[in-house]
């Protein structure tokens, strides 16, 4: 089979049907490959926020893609463990104190981690989204340090 950058639109949108593979996604990927971006001034601090190397290669948007779809997952199971398993588990198992606190502080952490590598591929590839999706991580980190707070402010109160 024809590499995908070499495909015409018609065998593309074939080939799409056929395999699960974004095949439009690599062309256009392979298509930006070496062209240098000029970034806005935006871009450029953002960069430097989350210590991403200006000289580095660009990341390929099919792994910003993985990177946030594993966030997403990380915060998902995050969510049904602290708001689902851990009500229900806490009075059966006899878990009382201080348990439930440091589990929600620990996976607020390990979220917070998650969404930060996901910001740092979408702007490593110059993601056309990176902004909406930097937008939702910080509404989502913010949500998530309120939630520390009183987390830590519950756990004062226990011991």
């Amino acid at each position: 089979m024809d590499d995908a950058a070499t495909l015409d639109a018609a065998e593309l949108t074939e080939v799409a049907g056929r395999c699960p593979i974004d095949h439009a996604a690599i062309a256009a990927e392979q298509a930006r490959g070496g062209a240098p971006a000029e970034r806005s001034l935006a871009d450029q601090r953002m960069r430097r926020l989350l210590r991403i190397d200006p000289h580095a290669p660009k990341v390929s948007l099919i792994d910003a893609h993985n990177a946030f779809s594993r966030s997403v997952a990380v915060s998902a199971v995050r969510c049904l463990f602290t708001y689902v398993a851990l009500p229900l588990l806490a009075p059966v198992v006899g878990l009382t104190g201080a348990f439930g606190p440091l589990v929600t502080i620990l996976l607020s952490a390990v979220s917070v981690t998650a969404i930060i590598i996901s910001a740092r591929r979408f702007f490593g590839s110059d993601h056309p989204w990176r902004w909406v999706h930097a937008v939702i991580g910080a509404g989502l980190i913010l949500i998530l340090g309120v939630s520390v707070v009183l987390d830590v402010l519950n756990l004062a109160n226990v011991l």
